[in-house]
């Protein structure tokens, strides 16, 4: 078991949603040099005969944007943990060249990982699972997205189409749930230190995991209360009372509105986040009837060359190992 971390939190990975009422500086607008740049690399791409995910960062030059994406890196691993590229016009590109371009993006940004256990590299995130299964997984569904992690160092969420009316993307960070649970609830950390049952994270059963880890002077979480949830179920095993109230308290804290920041990714936005420092979710959202106008965004896992060491109680889960793997 990691270390107790006993003193808050302070930088710029410690934000509240005050801190963005006169500051957009997370939003980055992609200029028309970088998309003739993105452009140009999917062309490259193309005139090699490749499609994705069948090549590598080395056949999607992007020489120029790649020092943006280094910045980008520093930001998600040591900043506040998030960030909005805005205006990727994606109208202009069929599936294929918004997959390719996306892919190559993240090439250049970490390492794609797979994200299930049939090894896409690429998530479609639309309305199509069954809420009354349990093992289906929330994104696959219209419902509200509870606050949470994913099993990789970053994620990132491109928007195609949004939805009728709602689906909201809002994110929290992990610092500033940590320093209120420190000031508030201190008798309860130790709880969050503790091994967990986790479903859902790649093994054939739930795997042990806290949902907060100090290591190497960062703090880390992993969260998602339903996988929790599931994961003692199967497991046959059952919270404790203390245990349902740390969850309880911790889920409450990340609801207050003055921690999120709550944010429409308009077509062509892509999201980054670092899954180790920001919890991130979703609001219910009422789709369109026709399925060219339905909600739908694609979602990259990455693992980054800048992650931070994890502690051994806090294995690095970077998306799903295919069967044989070791």
């Amino acid at each position: 078991m990691s270390l107790i971390l006993t003193e808050e939190i302070v930088g710029s990975g410690a934000w509240k949603a005050s801190d963005f009422v006169q500051d957009d500086s997370w939003i980055y607008h992609v200029s028309d040099a970088v998309i003739i740049e993105l452009e140009n690399a999917l062309a490259s791409v193309k005139r090699c005969g490749l499609n994705f995910p069948n090549f590598r960062k080395e056949d999607f030059p992007i020489d120029r944007f790649r020092s943006d994406l280094r910045s980008f890196s520093e930001d998600l691993e040591s900043g506040r943990g998030f960030l909005l590229l805005r205006g990727l016009p994606v109208e202009r590109y069929t599936e294929e060249e918004v997959r390719i371009i996306y892919y190559g993006i993240g090439l250049h940004l970490g390492e794609p990982v797979r994200q299930n256990p049939k090894g896409e590299l690429l998530g479609w995130v639309m309305n199509i699972g069954d809420l009354d299964d349990k093992n289906t997984r929330v994104y696959e569904t219209n419902a509200y997205l509870p606050y949470h992690t994913d099993p990789s160092d970053v994620v990132g969420l491109l928007s195609l189409k949004k939805a009728k009316s709602g689906g909201l993307s809002s994110l929290v960070s992990v610092s500033t749930v940590y320093n209120e649970l420190l000031a508030q609830y201190p008798e309860y950390l130790g709880i969050f230190y503790r091994p967990m049952r986790y479903a859902h994270l790649g093994e054939d059963l739930p795997s042990l995991s806290p949902i907060f880890s100090f290591h190497d002077g960062k703090l880390s979480c992993r969260y998602l209360r339903q996988y929790i949830e599931l994961g003692h179920e199967i497991m046959g095993l059952s919270l404790s009372r203390v245990e349902i109230e740390a969850l309880d308290i911790f889920d409450s804290i990340v609801a207050n509105k003055s921690n999120r920041i709550d944010m429409m990714l308009e077509p062509g936005d892509i999201q980054f986040a670092n899954n180790y420092t920001i919890l991130h979710s979703r609001s219910h959202f009422e789709d369109f009837d026709k399925a060219t106008q339905k909600r739908k965004l694609l979602r990259l896992w990455l693992k980054m060359p800048n992650a931070r060491k994890l502690a051994s109680d806090f294995p690095g889960r970077n998306g799903f190992p295919l069967k044989g793997d070791t």
